[in-house]
């Protein structure tokens, strides 16, 4: 019987979307494919890891030991805090260069045309340029220029990315959501500003838009905050042990999937 093809759709969320290495591993582990991905924000560098061959073992090592000073690089406030000249070399470096259309599986990156206001999907070209785009929190990061657009951050349209995910080919979608969902959580500094800023607005957004995933693993990681870049290993493991419960349900996603293709051949035959 043919195995329905499997696109896992990860979302945006800062320091928690380290929950997505957790879920990949469960995945890997369990014999559950990967046949395509999407990703918004840290989903998105997640997603292009993974699709260009890095082991989960080394993103989780590369994750608990990478330190700020690696990838901020602060400018005079214009436009964004952090010029992303740092993340954007070591993205390169760690993608390997490589283009989205040579992922050894099938790869989409989002992220939000801020003049605009449209959704961008990147199917084609480097790696490391899509995701510095899709992670470019907006009053943060300085917008990453593209082809005459100015992009943010993914999660500002679309937080889970579920139907750039669909339009892949798979037939499910699993959607990893990090978000905070009804938690609060104490601002402390401008960043957290920022970030539970366009937190609330994505959730309201994704209120509908998640319906259409064929299933949805929601790491228990709302309690940590989106800056929270020394609580990896916690993420990792949250990731871990939501994904572990959805081991079964998705097995049961993938025989109900054999079951009607089974009718469906009888009928047409």
């Amino acid at each position: 019987m043919t195995m329905p093809k499997i696109g896992l759709a990860l979302g945006a969320g800062g320091a928690r979307g380290f929950a997505h290495v957790g879920v990949l591993q469960v995945f890997e582990e369990n014999g559950i494919p990967v046949d395509a991905l999407a990703g918004s924000s840290m989903g998105s560098l997640v997603a292009a890891f993974y699709a260009s061959g890095m082991e989960t073992k080394y993103m989780e090592m590369l994750a608990v030991n990478l330190k700020r000073k690696h990838w901020i690089d602060f400018t005079i406030p214009k436009i964004g805090f952090v010029s992303g000249n740092k993340i954007t070399e070591m993205l390169k470096l760690l993608t390997k260069g490589m283009h989205i259309e040579n992922a050894r599986i099938p790869l989409a990156i989002v992220a939000t045309d801020i003049e605009k206001g449209e959704r961008v999907i990147f199917h084609e070209g480097p790696m490391y340029q899509a995701v510095r785009a899709s992670i470019s929190i907006p009053g943060v990061f300085v917008p990453y220029p593209y082809r005459d657009r100015l992009l943010v951050d993914g999660g500002v349209i679309d937080r889970v990315p579920i139907t750039p995910c669909r339009e892949l080919g798979v037939d499910l979608v699993i959607a990893v959501d990090v978000g905070l969902y009804d938690q609060e959580l104490q601002v402390k500094s401008i960043f957290d500003v920022f970030f539970q800023s366009i937190e609330i607005m994505e959730r309201e957004i994704l209120k509908t838009r998640i319906l259409d995933a064929s299933h949805v693993i929601r790491p228990d990681v709302g309690h940590i905050s989106s800056t929270a870049f020394t609580q990896i290993e916690e993420c990792i493991e949250r990731g871990r042990q939501a994904a572990l419960e959805a081991v079964e349900p998705i097995r049961q996603l993938i025989e109900k999937w054999k079951g009607e293709q089974t009718v469906a051949y009888e009928i047409d035959s």
